[in-house]
């Protein structure tokens, strides 16, 4: 069984006189659980795109608590130097987050772009594109409730993995928003009044597996030697977490 401790807890706090939604977690779990997958999966990223993943990863999962339970979300950030991909994704039912970054392959584009999907069971997918001006994490999801969710928000990189974000409701003190210093958010527990809506715990996990992979290769279940070309296995890499599995002719 899993214990609390395995989990990032993230909090969805109302502050009542500013109008406006904190969600806050502190990521250590997350982060563990990432190392660990890094480490059985042989993955080593160069320092500063594995900050950027990891970023990420905490900015996506407080983007999820502030939205509805049903939904799942993946952002695909297409950067022009360093030429990456970063992918994340999570959903809030399962309370999981996952993510990977490509370097090989990566089309050269002419700006740093956004991809936002959001999936919701027995509904279209909602998708919009976001220009970045930049290379920071922080000032992406500023930037994606700027334009696709058309109200102001702020994000805060705190102290021991703890990441903030505050966004703008109905007749929020804009002004106040905007001033905001990491020492002032902080202290908002402190100095505000404020009401905790709810609490949710998330982890580092994909789900993948090798059976999860095996419809997608049906169509070789009688002819293998097309699919394995004389190997005695074949590895397959996840493309949300960078996982590798093994699939074995048997396996079909």
């Amino acid at each position: 069984m899993d214990t609390v401790e395995d989990f990032t807890k993230v909090e969805s706090i109302f502050i009542r006189e500013r109008n406006a939604l904190m969600v806050r977690g502190q990521f250590a779990p997350v982060y563990t659980d990432y190392y660990i997958h890094l480490m059985d999966s042989k993955l080593r990223h160069k320092e500063q795109l594995d900050t950027i993943l990891k970023e990420q990863l905490a900015f996506l999962t407080l983007h999820l608590v502030a939205r509805p339970w049903a939904e799942t979300i993946a952002w695909t950030v297409n950067l022009r130097a360093p030429r990456v991909n970063f992918f994340v994704t999570g959903n809030s039912i399962h309370e999981s987050i996952t993510g990977h970054l490509f370097t090989e392959g990566v089309r050269e584009a002419d700006r740093n772009l956004l991809y936002s999907q959001t999936v919701v069971e027995g509904k279209e997918a909602r998708r919009s594109t976001i220009e970045l001006e930049d290379n920071d994490p922080k000032h992406w999801i500023e930037s994606y409730y700027a334009q696709s969710e058309q109200r102001p928000a702020r994000a805060f990189r705190l102290p021991d993995e703890n990441f903030v974000l505050i966004a703008a409701q109905p007749d929020c003190d804009l002004e106040w928003l905007e001033n905001l210093s990491d020492k002032d958010v902080e202290k908002i527990m402190d100095v505000e009044q404020t009401k905790v809506l709810e609490t949710r715990k998330f982890r580092f996990h994909c789900g993948c597996s090798p059976e999860k992979f095996l419809p997608s290769l049906a169509q070789y279940k009688d002819k293998p030697e097309e699919l394995f070309q004389d190997d005695d296995a074949l590895e397959i890499t996840c493309p949300r977490c960078g996982g590798k599995h093994i699939i074995t002719p048997d396996m079909l």
